[in-house]
């Protein structure tokens, strides 16, 4: 769980990754320390999973997402076509589903002639049997977290400030400059 003063932490340096621990504690009106130590705690338990750019495909000439399901076969199981597949480098994210299909990947392409190489490399691999492609027109809802980590903070018994002294006030930034897919 997390608390208000984690979740306000978490959204300064979403929008601001560059921006220091010191200005953060500046920012948020806390001990240096403090958001020092509540951002090893976070990245301990895994919240917070790192601080790297994020990059744009779209933006390196990937302008088509496409979302692909995959029928495979299950004597080999999903661990070793898995594998298979993050050895193509359009492939974004492969998650295992339950339904009537095992698997959805997410994947990116130069254009539609592009996505056909893609798929045919997908098909390619060995234990998948069938995929079928859905090609993304537009993203109304990009991938987001704050919402969640906004709704996930408890109230604490200061307030969430760890006895910190001033304001947290509201942390500045934008909610949807995180994780924008193609």
């Amino acid at each position: 769980m997390i608390d208000e003063l984690d979740a306000q932490i978490i959204e300064l340096f979403a929008a601001e990754p560059r921006i220091g621990v010191l200005e953060g504690s500046r920012r948020l009106q806390i001990a240096r320390g403090t958001v020092q130590a509540r951002l090893d705690r976070l990245q301990g338990r895994g919240v917070i999973t790192g601080y790297g750019p994020e990059v744009d495909p779209a933006a390196l000439g990937h302008g088509v997402t496409a979302f692909v399901t995959l029928e495979i076969r299950q004597a080999g199981g999903h661990d070793p076509v898995a594998e298979r597949l993050a050895l193509i480098p359009e492939i974004l994210e492969v998650h295992t589903i339950t339904g009537t299909v095992d698997m959805l990947c997410r994947v990116v392409a130069r254009d539609n002639a592009d996505l056909q190489r893609v798929i045919d490399a997908i098909v390619a691999v060995q234990g998948v049997m069938r995929a079928s492609t859905m090609i993304a027109l537009a993203t109304p809802v990009p991938y987001r977290v704050l919402p969640l980590v906004r709704a996930a903070a408890v109230p604490g018994p200061s307030g969430g400030r760890d006895g910190a002294s001033g304001p947290a006030g509201a942390v500045p930034g934008p909610d949807a400059a995180r994780h924008s897919p193609a």
